[in-house]
């Protein structure tokens, strides 16, 4: 089954699997409240994981223009604070901020939005790839219903920023394929002799701004982006080989490289420097006055670019030499089985008449964790894809694979060096996973009036009722409800999930 590539369409569907996303995302955002518990004391977004870092610095931002180092619950100093993520991730968290307040349904705001439109995305990104309404809202579901993807839209943490910006690249590079295809088709023997017109690519461009958006939030960001590059030479050296050209490697080098560079390269490094804007315009930044005084072997560099490249230095000496025990820190090999998931809330000694419990012990808790049901699909799933792709050449199939791989198997060097990780590393490669099990679902469905098509409509949806009813058993402790201990309990399938 060959992809329509057609744009319009199937807005009715998308929009409804959107309006569901966004529902279980929006619905009690500010719970937990961690401004003020049922005993009435007074807590700070510490409570919820990495909430006290980035809440913080989002805050600091606003009023400040630079991350600056805190004295107790988010009181700014005077001096820098070393951050180990670029800024536009905590610039966002700091929009909701400005909108609703330093509270928790402020700093967890925009990561409902972004959580939201990600569903948007992969429902339209399935739509395009395989032609079908049905299968990119089966895919946009699938995203709306894991509970890790559920969970990061919920926090003031910023990686569910860089999954929407991945996403939104794969996207618009996928865009971009189509109207090259289609251009090259529709091009005379002449103008492929000279190597074809392909005019303006927009999207190429669209492509570049999200690359530059995802590592202006995390430099983790580096590792699909290098992925979709190599797709996009790939798919572009394909277009001209199947449009009758010679030599289509050396051509699309020749035609593609300095553009590709501007766009994938020039263009991101630049939305990149461009992020840390506070940074230079202020005085307070850490490691801002590092240069001044000290000799150098590039007295043409400005002062405040070496500093700027010193702080780099030493942010990257920090992720290369994480090695802190926690206890919450997984494997990358462990991630597909869910072996190690992440709790971010879990206030201890909850007794009747505490946060509504009306049992002798009751838990709370927001457990950073995919749904089973999908995550366990992954190795299928990549096993499946892999054998369309070697049967049909499929580039839908290799493509997916690529990009649901590569946000685990890129950590693996980290891992063996003794690099502390989380589970929820791993997020940007459930947007692809959930696009490939559309694709299988559509392989298994077949043709239309078939025996093939019956029965496999009745296990994609048998499959897709078992997604639904593995999220909402978990929903209670992915949102911090209020539930009896040995309710609480009977969802700890494993004693590493406790």
């Amino acid at each position: 089954m060959q992809p329509l590539a057609t744009p319009r369409g199937g807005w009715s569907a998308a929009l409804l699997v959107t309006l569901i996303a966004g529902l279980l995302r929006f619905i009690n955002l500010a719970q937990p409240d961690t401004t003020l518990t049922d005993k009435g004391v007074l807590e700070g977004p510490g409570d919820i994981f990495d909430e006290v870092y980035y809440a913080c610095d989002a805050n600091n931002l606003l009023h400040h223009g630079v991350e600056r180092a805190t004295n107790g619950f988010c009181h700014a100093t005077s001096s820098g604070a070393f951050v180990v993520h670029p800024p536009l991730g905590k610039w966002l968290i700091a929009l909701g901020e400005q909108l609703f307040g330093f509270n928790t349904y402020g700093w967890r705001f925009a990561s409902a939005v972004c959580g939201t439109l990600t569903v948007l995305l992969v429902v339209r990104i399935g739509r395009r790839m395989t032609g079908s309404t049905l299968l990119g809202g089966l895919a946009g579901l699938l995203l709306a219903l894991d509970g890790l993807h559920f969970v990061q839209s919920r926090v003031a943490m910023v990686d569910v920023f860089l999954c929407l910006f991945v996403v939104a690249a794969f996207g618009a590079l996928v865009v971009d394929r189509d109207l090259t295809r289609q251009r090259l088709a529709q091009a005379t023997d002449e103008e492929l002799s000279r190597g074809g017109k392909l005019g303006r690519r927009p999207w190429r461009l669209v492509a570049g701004l999200m690359f530059g958006c995802a590592l202006a939030t995390k430099w983790s960001a580096l590792f699909p982006i290098f992925v979709m590059i190599l797709l996009a030479l790939v798919w572009e050296v394909g277009a001209r080989r199947t449009a009758g050209m010679r030599a289509p490697w050396r051509v699309t080098l020749r035609k593609t490289t300095l553009p590709l560079l501007a766009c994938f390269v020039v263009l991101p490094v630049a939305l990149y420097v461009a992020s840390w804007t506070g940074w230079f315009l202020t005085t307070e930044g850490y490691d801002r006055h590092w240069a001044v005084g000290r000799s150098t072997s590039w007295p043409l560099i400005p002062e405040v670019m070496r500093s700027w490249w010193h702080y780099h230095w030493e942010i990257y000496n920090f992720h290369n030499t994480l090695d802190a025990k926690h206890p919450y820190q997984s494997h990358p090999l462990s991630w597909p089985f869910l072996g190690r998931p992440v709790s971010y809330y879990y206030p201890p000694g909850i007794k009747a008449g505490v946060y509504d419990c009306t049992a002798a012990s009751c838990s709370r808790e927001v457990l950073a964790i995919g749904t089973p049901a999908l995550w366990w699909m992954i190795l299928p799933t990549t096993l499946g894809l892999l054998a369309r792709w070697v049967g049909k050449r499929d580039w839908r199939a290799v493509a997916l694979v690529s990009m649901m791989a590569v946000s685990i198997l890129a950590w693996i060097p980290s891992d063996l060096k003794g690099r502390t990780m989380f589970l929820f590393y791993a997020l940007p490669s459930i947007p692809f996973l959930c696009l490939g099990l559309a694709l299988l679902a559509g392989w298994l469905m077949g043709r239309k009036d078939t025996l093939q098509r019956g029965i496999g409509s009745v296990v994609v949806g048998v499959y897709t009722s078992l997604v639904v009813i593995n999220f909402a058993y978990l929903y209670p402790i992915l949102a911090a409800q209020t539930i009896r201990y040995d309710q609480w309990h009977s969802r700890m399938w494993f004693s590493s999930w406790i």
